[in-house]
């Protein structure tokens, strides 16, 4: 009960963060986005069964506040954890090179997977380049965040949610 009120009380503080303090005192293509962190976090190391629907109601909370589309976000996080989660038996999941390394990818993999349902379900002609032009800065703002969470000592960051 007290792992569950501790992430519980994590999402909320990540959601208050990214749809309150970071877009007013950020510019657009460089405020991160923590939900990725999250989902990225939970693909590598999550070993409950519920690692997925976290990551998908992470997606759908991310669309919820701030999302084009309800469900856009959903599905690509839930992609997203999928692929991590079936690649950590391989990884030396515990390195925290690799989780920021994963950061970044999992940013890249998640606007053109956003950009890719877009063009197959929507009508929305200018919106791709405004995904492509904020991939790369969106990634590393990411990584460099990820990398500032990841280096905290163990004690501070959780260890499964």
């Amino acid at each position: 009960m007290i792992k569950f009120v501790k992430a519980l009380s994590i999402v909320i503080a990540v959601l208050l963060l990214q749809t309150t303090i970071f877009p007013y005192y950020l510019l657009d293509p460089f405020h991160p986005n923590l939900l990725v962190i999250m989902v990225a976090y939970l693909g590598l190391r999550s070993k409950s069964p519920f690692g997925a629907l976290a990551a998908f109601s992470l997606g759908l909370l991310h669309d919820c506040f701030s999302g084009i589309y309800f469900g856009l976000n959903g599905f690509s996080y839930l992609c997203i954890f999928h692929a991590l989660h079936k690649t950590a038996d391989r990884l030396y999941t515990d390195s925290r090179y690799l989780m920021v390394l994963t950061v970044f990818f999992a940013t890249i993999a998640t606007g053109l997977f956003n950009m890719l349902l877009l063009f197959l379900f929507s009508a929305a002609n200018g919106i791709y380049a405004t995904l492509l032009s904020s991939l790369i800065p969106q990634a590393l703002v990411n990584a460099l965040i990820a990398s500032l969470i990841f280096m905290m000592p163990a004690s501070v960051v959780a260890e499964e949610p």
